[in-house]
């Protein structure tokens, strides 16, 4: 048992004996497809605490040939698969966090050295009765070992990418590391299985693709491994079920991350939760923002400062509940080399600071915890206007509740001025400042758009959470220069209340016209009595 070779098993043993383990074994079946096969190279890049770095010390304990596992995944999903057996303790695996090496060197030329110096040493300890040709160099050192064992390698790689991170200017490293990784992975028979995981895809150099021999499982094309970093509804629903914790919270506070797997049988959705998260709220029992555990909204508020080709403006429209379209295309994999704001926002995406619709192109806050960290970011950037509006929303909702409509048309009115971020012309762009507005709605409320409802659609359907059940329901029509009367007909002609029927006795039925003469906003709101 060396460190780097064929280590120890306890940190999957550790993740076992957790109060809190959601089976993510599937994933091996995954791996056990592409092992010994041109598909052997795997990347898999997720935001940090989803599940990577278990995920690997998972892998390691499984195929490593010098202790007996199966004690470990008997009662695992993966033991029910075929190739369960057949790839269980059969190699020799080579396990190493990048992170390590970086920080305990001061240049990238002094991190490959004690790379290269540290494996070898583990090798020659490992295989001591194997003769090198080149006891210095660690690609000629494995070669030979896997001549003489037949048996060739499971690498596995965790913070690959931590170079690119941390040296984010220096173009000079990050070759010189990607061709130290080429030359060392790059079309060798001893690697049964190449495994690397990090935060960011791998770097694109124009034409110099020296790892392209991978297969990339990113945020925004997860291919087969979607379900098996971060959480499902299905396993956040039996948490809050065994922690007697509201599942209606804890998707509005940790959900949204929508991932898509496309398969020879057919394309799955998924609606993933951050699982470092919604581990901390079950253990503690209570719902809150414990993303800033692992990321400050310091580093969010470095990107979204920039404001570049209008960023600013897509931010704020996400605050609002918007989905904005973007081009992943020109994203090249960096933390520095932006063109346009389609890049930052792909970044913010890898990061987890939004989520990726992968088929229609679209990206989004993904949840409460993640927009309260957009809110700390722009609380200290000359972003006043959208400040004071959030401010603001707390104030406009309680004149809602009250059903004080020209408090809530004053308060819109307010919001549109201090905030002028596209041409107010239609009644979406009345929707996207109604829900900046109403941006402390999300504290009570599941905010719906365009919700099917009787004779139509619905513009805006408040609908209180369960822990929030003494809030009234609310639905509201937009109209642009009509007439306000008739935003509340229409609710009740095309029959829009009848999908809140439960909420009988406690439904508000809010119309907002803008009116283009006066340039102010006018607001009728009734309780209504099913």
């Amino acid at each position: 048992m060396g460190i780097y070779i064929n280590p120890s098993a306890r940190s999957f043993e550790m993740a076992l004996n957790s109060e809190i383990f959601i089976d993510k074994s599937g994933l091996i079946k995954e791996t056990n497809k592409c092992i010994n096969t041109l598909q052997r190279y795997m990347c898999v890049s997720r935001p940090r605490r989803f599940g990577k770095s278990m995920a690997m010390d998972m892998l390691s304990a499984y195929y490593e040939r010098n202790i007996n596992t199966e004690k470990l995944f008997g009662n695992l999903e993966i033991s029910q698969d075929q190739s369960y057996k057949k790839h269980l303790n059969q190699y020799d695996v080579l396990k190493i966090n990048m992170q390590d090496f970086l920080s305990a060197a001061h240049c990238v030329d002094d991190m490959l050295k004690m790379l290269n110096n540290d494996i070898i040493k583990d090798f020659s300890l490992e295989y001591s009765e194997v003769n090198f040709r080149d006891e210095n160099n660690l690609m000629r050192v494995m070669q030979d070992v896997y001549a003489a064992t037949g048996r060739p390698f499971v690498i596995l790689i965790d913070e690959w990418d931590c170079l690119f991170r941390e040296y984010t200017q220096d173009k000079d490293a990050q070759k010189k590391y990607l061709d130290f990784l080429r030359g060392w992975l790059k079309d060798k028979d001893y690697i049964a299985l190449a495994y690397m995981t990090g935060i960011l895809p791998i770097k694109k150099y124009g034409s110099h693709s020296a790892l392209n021999m991978f297969t990339e499982y990113s945020m925004t094309d997860m291919g087969a491994l979607a379900e098996y970093f971060g959480f499902t509804d299905d396993e956040v629903k039996k948490l809050c079920a065994r922690y007697e914790m509201d599942f209606d919270e804890a998707r509005a506070w940790y959900n949204g991350y929508k991932l898509v797997s496309h398969s020879r049988y057919g394309t799955k959705t998924y609606s993933m939760y951050s699982p470092k998260s919604v581990v901390e709220a079950m253990l503690k029992h209570k719902f809150g923002t414990y993303w800033n555990q692992t990321e400050t909204y310091e580093a969010l508020k470095v990107y979204i400062q920039m404001n570049m080709d209008g960023l600013k403006d897509a931010v704020i429209k996400m605050l609002a509940g918007e989905s904005i379209m973007i081009n992943t295309g020109t994203f090249a994999n960096d933390m520095t080399s932006f063109a346009t704001k389609d890049d930052v926002l792909t970044l913010l995406v890898h990061l987890g600071y939004l989520t990726y619709d992968s088929e229609n192109e679209l990206i989004a806050i993904p949840n409460r915890e993640v927009s309260k960290e957009y809110i700390n970011a722009i609380s200290t950037m000359d972003w006043t206007e959208v400040t004071k509006s959030v401010q603001a929303s707390q104030k406009l909702l309680e004149a809602l509740w009250n059903m004080d409509s020209k408090s809530v048309a004053e308060g819109i009115d307010q919001v549109h001025d201090e905030i002028s971020i596209l041409q107010y012309n239609d009644e979406n762009s009345l929707s996207c400042i109604i829900n900046l507005a109403f941006y402390f709605a999300k504290e009570y409320y599941t905010i719906i758009r365009e919700l099917p409802t009787g004779k139509g659609f619905a513009d805006v359907c408040l609908i209180p959470r369960v822990k929030h059940l003494d809030k009234p329901a609310v639905v509201i029509e937009l109209k642009w220069d009509r007439d306000v009367l008739g935003a509340i007909a229409q609710i009740k002609n095309k029959q829009y209340v009848s999908a809140l029927k439960d909420y009988k006795g406690n439904l508000l039925l809010a119309g907002i016209n803008y009116n283009k003469k006066t340039k102010k906003h006018e607001c009728v709101i009734e309780k209504w009595e099913l």
